[in-house]
């Protein structure tokens, strides 16, 4: 079957591999309908993260059931389902606990395992023809069979029960002001969400013109940093006082106003410059514990200078890590059926599988227009 596969660094292509098979009586094998390119496979792709070449990328994913293992009970051939990134057993103690995003079954000697994803485990991505699901009864989540909201749907196995998680993770409620750091996919679906919850006002920072616009679209004020330090245009627009809530939906390639430079902690420290004292903050974005292209020696070992001072000074609460999806992504697909909420808003293109290669490289160059990429082997 035809799948990307990386290469080296800033080199994805399209190869044949082997189809996966049922390896054990609780997998399943799904025909992939749709995939997406992560912000997080931009790490792999530009070489910052130990991935070796040969892995296949891929775990945001939805598809049509066709194999089936023997012990799989809830399932039908045929039926389309949307995996979330997060590969789960549905038992273990983090399991039984809801954080699926941290299983202790599926990658022995590790918390948690995904599709397609350094260090996460020996599955298989995604951005190819077939996928095979492990502990298919727990990570298959049933879809309507109509074929209906394919680019809504797809975004269920990760950027919209994410950024809903950076919410849950700063406790937005309604009637509050929240900042978002970033409008990427994942920033963009934290302000669609917090809004969602019933934010009063939420403002988004970016600086590139079309993500911006797309936080406006959706009813955000947009706050481009290119122009001037996000802190304080935001504190002139709370009577000085910031925010409620914060969101980091940036993580550690975060970069200077400029763009001339990455400055890792400099989201982490704008965040807490602009949230008020008591305020909550929430970190879907990705930090990592070794970065080989850090900016410094301390940066290639996931040690950032954190203003924790100014944090401890102001006795705020930062939650952070990896979002469970499995707690999210039920009720946000009954919200997508019931038309309550429509994520592919944030959806630029969709394309064919054999234009990965091309579409990787003008998404990691944030190419005009390029804001989310769904792929249809």
């Amino acid at each position: 079957m035809k799948a990307v596969v990386y290469r080296e660094p800033y080199s994805v292509a399209i190869d044949e591999v082997d189809r996966p098979t049922i390896q054990h009586p609780n997998d399943v094998v799904v025909r992939v309908t749709s995939t997406a390119i992560c912000g997080s496979d931009l790490h792999m792709y530009e070489g910052r993260t130990a991935a070796e070449p040969g892995i296949v990328f891929g775990h945001e994913n939805l598809g049509i059931v066709e194999e089936l293992g023997s012990g799989v009970t809830s399932l039908n051939r045929g039926d389309r389902v949307v995996m979330p990134f997060n590969v789960a057993c549905g038992f273990c103690k983090n399991c039984l606990a809801g954080n699926t995003g941290f299983c202790l079954t599926v990658n022995p000697g590790f918390a948690g395992g995904a599709y397609g994803y350094v260090a996460m485990g020996p599955y298989s991505g995604g951005q190819a023809e077939y996928l095979r699901v492990p502990f298919a009864d727990f990570n298959c989540l049933k879809l309507p069979n109509d074929g209906s909201h394919e680019a809504d749907f797809v975004l269920l196995a990760d950027i919209f029960p994410t950024g809903y998680h950076g919410c849950e993770l700063a406790q937005v409620s309604p009637g509050e002001s929240v900042v978002v750091y970033g409008a990427g996919p994942v920033g963009l679906m934290a302000a669609y969400s917090a809004m969602l919850r019933g934010a009063a006002r939420v403002f988004c920072v970016d600086r590139i013109p079309e993500r911006l616009a797309k936080a406006e679209q959706i009813g955000a004020i947009p706050i481009d940093f290119s122009k001037g330090d996000p802190v304080e245009m935001i504190k002139d627009q709370t009577d000085g006082e910031g925010t409620d809530k914060g969101v980091d939906a940036v993580g550690y390639q975060a970069q200077v106003g400029d763009a001339s430079k990455e400055e890792p902690a400099i989201v982490l420290n704008s965040v807490i410059q602009t949230v008020r004292p008591t305020g909550r903050i929430g970190v879907p974005g990705l930090y990592v514990p070794s970065d080989p292209g850090g900016v410094d020696e301390h940066a290639k070992q996931g040690m950032l200078r954190v203003a924790i001072g100014k944090m401890f000074e102001k006795g705020q609460v930062m939650g952070t890590g990896q979002c469970n999806v499995k707690r999210y992504n039920r009720q946000l697909r009954d919200m997508i059926i019931a038309g309550r909420a429509k994520p592919s808003f944030v959806v630029s293109h969709e394309l064919s599988l054999s234009d990965a290669p091309d579409a990787y490289r003008k998404f990691d160059q944030r190419v005009e227009g390029y804001t989310k990429v769904v792929l249809h082997p």
